[in-house]
């Protein structure tokens, strides 16, 4: 932020109070009676604080001065030295403010208890101002506790709680937060002045936004925008809304904060209050920094450097180039960074001199100070001798004498003093000057090593930026290489398997025609001669001759055992060596070792599967053959898990995989799913499917088994049977 509010209305505050002097002061004629004397007195104050107040500051300063030197009264005495130690105050000269203020206390002698106690109260507020002005907080609060005291003792409300505010002020300073709260709060309590109540708003806004109590604080601050509104205090009122703004913008409430920014600047603008149009101005380019609109900052800054630079406005054009330098560089625009550090620098330098030349001449105004109060200590003394004159008439002569002798001493030790004090001061002001002129060599020097470190950074970060530069342009190449060769050898991978599965059907193939052929000469040559001799045979059957029937007989007993033979050959041979489940799991691991696909097998119970109807086992078995090829072929899963389990009547497959799953509501229907529908629909079994994208595949099939029973025989058994009888017959 540019700058906090409360701090400008500190100074505001400080002008009021002094405002407040000369009302008291007025208010004061009201007391007592008063001799022609005195009324003469208190024309001399009035005129004199009309003087200050109507901001004829110097010629009140030289008539202050001038009663000083005339007024044999010690209340006129103590007011106007009061008026000096404001006007010190208000130039930031703070030991020549608290020396009057002092003298005022001194010659505070008025018989009227209540009067007394006024001024005592006002020099104590205005010690309190200066020891906070210097940094010495613990003895303002001690000051203000005293005024405190005074104005209650007799009363005095507005002095009461003018106090109060000071202190709660020293307490801010302090950071005791809790107890200046507390005291602001007391003084929102007193409805006579406005300006207290103002003030206190606005400082509760500054301490609550301090300790990050934006709510709080936000309250306040509108408090008093209300209050400025009434009395139509249209500084107060930009100072307050600048202080809305800076609370808005660190909760990043930018909106809401460029609104107060820029009502604060129209006000500013209408009142001419200038400083403040400017810092209202700089707030809002910070809060479009935030933002990130570079350019609409610039526009504003740039505003704000115009008035800054029309009424010299030397902090807030350093701070607007810093601000400006910083965009510079958020932009990446470096030769216009390091323009505007130049100029930063070229204002640091300036105000650093006219800070010489302001220290110089507080040097001057203390050192004609001095010469003032030696003058009037001069004086006082020529007067007490004057006085004594006048009283030692029978003396006079030799008194006279002695105070010729005296007065040429004490005009000799004067002057004398005076060129001691005079070519102390010059000495001082050359040794000054040289020392400006030393650090005017240490700043040309510094600039030059600022600039030198500048260049020789540039030159390093060029051909750092270029190394970045390639090696980001290295690593995009590499990065497009990698996605490219990944892609190469998932698609190689899936060559390979797709390789592998076709010559896994082809074997398949191959081994199905040779089979094909096999049955096929089988059914040709052996079942289908014999066949055709039992035909002719029965066409010219002779019933009475027996033994043509027993030839019938014997031939259809062979055939039927050659189709026993030849059913028997069509079954795997490992079911007829081993246990299905063994041939089951030896099938699973060849699987499993071929594909590289872990499976997991879990049947049970196995004594009572393996027993199972042979033609249960041989369609269970190409159940979970049809399966695995539907895993290996589309699923690219790594892990299958299959469970078989026969209870109560029931055999049940579970099969499942980690693979990349499928849509059921959208996936059409293949040839092998056609066939374990139908496989499972010969068997009167279910079959419930269950998948998802990128989670894996799980088939539920059940297969009801029914007791065992006696196998029925076949016609040509029945045929035999009837020719075995008709034999007997």
């Amino acid at each position: 932020m540019a700058i906090r509010s409360g701090r400008i209305y500190l100074l505001i505050f400080l002008f009021l109070s002094f405002n407040l002097l000369a009302q008291i002061e007025n208010k004061k004629k009201s007391f007592v009676s008063k001799n022609s004397s005195e009324i003469e007195e208190d024309k001399i104050i009035k005129s004199l604080y009309a003087l200050y107040n109507n901001g004829d500051e110097k010629k009140a300063y030289n008539k202050a001065h001038s009663i000083l030197k005339s007024t044999h009264n010690n209340r006129t005495t103590a007011c106007a030295d009061l008026l000096l130690g404001y006007y010190f105050n208000k130039r930031a000269i703070i030991d020549s403010s608290i020396y009057y203020t002092n003298q005022a206390l001194k010659f505070n002698t008025v018989v009227n208890d209540s009067l007394k106690n006024r001024l005592f109260s006002l020099g104590y507020n205005l010690l309190a101002i200066n020891y906070k002005t210097r940094g010495l907080l613990n003895e303002s609060k001690k000051w203000h506790l005293k005024g405190i005291e005074a104005s209650q003792k007799y009363n005095e409300k507005n002095l009461y709680y003018t106090h109060l505010h000071g202190l709660a002020l020293t307490y801010s300073e302090l950071r005791d937060y809790k107890n200046a709260i507390s005291l602001f709060k007391q003084c929102l309590e007193y409805k006579e002045d406005e300006e207290i109540i103002l003030g206190s708003y606005i400082n509760l806004g500054d301490i609550y936004s301090e300790i990050k109590d934006y709510e709080n604080g936000n309250y306040f601050y509108k408090k008093g925008k209300t209050l400025c509104d009434k009395t139509n205090n249209d500084q107060a009122k930009t100072v307050i809304l600048i202080g809305l703004g800076a609370n808005y913008q660190i909760q990043k409430k930018n909106n809401e904060a460029l609104k107060v920014y820029q009502e604060a600047v129209v006000i500013a603008d209408k009142n001419e209050l200038n400083q403040l149009a400017v810092v209202a101005r700089s707030n809002i380019g910070d809060t479009y920094i935030a933002l990130k609109k570079y350019n609409d900052a610039k526009v504003i800054f740039s505003e704000a450097l115009q008035k800054s630079i029309h009424f010299g406005l030397l902090q807030n054009q350093n701070y607007i180039y810093d601000e400006l330098r910083k965009i510079a560089i958020l932009q990446e625009d470096y030769k216009s960074a390091y323009s505007f550090f130049e100029k930063a620098a070229r204002i640091k330098d300036s105000i650093d001199k006219l800070q010489k030349i302001k220290e110089i001449n507080e040097l001057e105004i203390k050192y004609k100070t001095a010469q003032k109060q030696k003058e009037i200590e001069v004086l006082k003394f020529e007067n007490e001798a004057k006085k004594l004159t006048l009283e030692n008439q029978q003396e006079a002569i030799k008194n006279m004498l002695l105070q010729e002798e005296i007065s040429n001493k004490n005009n000799e030790n004067t002057i004398l003093s005076f060129q001691n004090s005079s070519n102390k001061k010059r000495n001082e002001i050359s040794l000054l000057k040289k020392d400006q002129q030393l650090k005017a060599l240490e700043i040309n020097q510094q600039k030059k090593t600022k600039l030198f470190t500048i260049i020789a950074f540039l030159i390093l970060l060029l051909p750092i930026i270029g190394l970045l530069f390639q090696y980001y342009k290295r690593f995009k190449v590499q990065h497009l290489l990698n996605i490219k060769q990944a892609e190469i050898s998932s698609q190689k991978i899936d060559g390979i398997l797709k390789d592998q599965e076709l010559e896994l059907i082809k074997a398949s193939i191959s081994g199905q025609d040779k089979e094909r052929q096999r049955i096929s000469q089988e059914l040709h040559d052996s079942i289908g001669g014999n066949l055709a001799a039992i035909k002719l045979q029965v066409n010219h059957l002779d019933v009475s001759n027996f033994s043509n029937v027993q030839k019938i007989s014997l031939q259809l007993d062979e055939t039927y055992q050659q189709v026993r033979s030849l059913s028997h050959t069509l079954l795997p041979k490992k079911f007829s060596q081993n246990k299905f489940l063994e041939v089951l799991e030896s099938y699973l691991k060849n699987i499993s070792d071929a594909s590289q696909i872990k499976i997991s097998f879990i049947p049970y119970p196995k004594k009572e599967i393996n027993e199972l109807n042979e033609d249960i086992q041989i369609e269970t078995f190409k159940i979970i053959q049809e399966l695995l090829t539907n895993t290996i072929k589309h699923a690219k899963a790594s892990e299958v898990e299959i469970q078989l389990n026969y209870i109560e009547n029931i055999l049940n497959l579970l099969f499942e995989d980690n693979g990349v799953g499928f849509d059921t509501d959208k996936s059409s229907k293949g040839i092998g799913f056609i066939n374990l529908e139908t496989r499972i629909d010969k068997l009167k079994g279910s079959f419930v499917i269950d998948s998802k994208l990128k989670r894996g595949t799980i088939a539920n099939i059940e297969i009801p088994v029914l007791e065992k029973k006696s196998k029925n025989k076949i016609k040509g058994i029945d045929f035999k049977n009837q020719l075995d009888e008709l034999k007997s017959n």
